[in-house]
């Protein structure tokens, strides 16, 4: 994962919100469906810690189940917003694969694929490890991946055009094999049109791991973690759920 070219693609905070909450993204459904997960194998979580926060989506609706949340993204710019979102929620920037918060939290979670942006499976054991690192015994870690070699589609484009008030905003992504089919190479490209600004266009590239199941469980193991796969409708990759020492 290079720093700057993640940090570049996560510039307009802006546009990234208005498409994929206009394209229908229902983050409440989301964080009680991650809510539920939690509560089922630790029933007194009480405190979350919600790693790659982006702009606090997630953390928003987290704030009403739990007593105390949390969050760490990469991007000062996606703080911002989340400061504007969840007021008095304590915020951090800082690096999935090395963040030290000096305390810990009942349950860790990462959602949208954030880990995908690892660049290879020793980077996503140490992120699992600063995850353990966070949570208290029998803590819970949910984390939501993206694709996997098998189910991956090579040449797929998705195109979708919001508008929000006087503000229009079209994305077009298209996405290709890269590192020998190790990882994914998605280009967008996005333009937004109002009519005192005029038109403006932004265009980002995303190289993301096709990390396997096996990949992703062994790697739960090393951190410490008992692990499971749970398919679900509105995570296409699925969501992995993990108990820290669980046996």
């Amino acid at each position: 994962m290079n720093e700057s070219e993640v940090l570049g693609a996560y510039d307009r905070a802006d546009l990234y919100e208005v498409v994929y909450e206009g394209r229908g993204k229902n983050y409440e459904r989301e964080a009680a469906v991650t809510a539920a997960l939690i509560r089922e194998r630790n029933p007194g979580a009480r405190s979350l810690l919600d790693v790659a926060c982006g702009t606090g989506s997630h953390l928003r609706y987290f704030v009403g189940t739990f007593g105390e949340v949390a969050g760490v993204d990469l991007s000062e710019r996606m703080l911002d917003r989340a400061r504007d979102r969840v007021p008095g929620v304590p915020l951090w920037q800082g690096d999935m694969r090395k963040f030290d918060l000096d305390r810990t939290f009942d349950a860790v979670t990462c959602m949208f694929s954030s880990v995908g942006y690892l660049a290879d499976v020793g980077e996503l054991t140490a992120t699992l490890e600063s995850f353990a690192r966070h949570l208290t015994p029998g803590g819970v870690v949910v984390v939501e991946p993206w694709w996997a070699p098998e189910n991956f589609l090579p040449g797929h484009v998705q195109g979708d055009v919001v508008r929000v008030g006087e503000l229009t905003v079209s994305r077009v992504s298209h996405s290709t094999w890269q590192r020998e089919g190790a990882a994914s190479r998605m280009e967008v490209h996005w333009t937004a049109a109002h009519p005192k600004t005029g038109i403006s266009h932004h265009a980002d590239v995303h190289v993301m791991s096709l990390f396997s199941r096996k990949e992703y469980l062994d790697a739960f193991a090393r951190a410490g973690f008992a692990a499971e796969f749970v398919e679900h409708d509105w995570a296409g990759p699925g969501l992995y759920v993990g108990v820290l020492g669980g046996g």
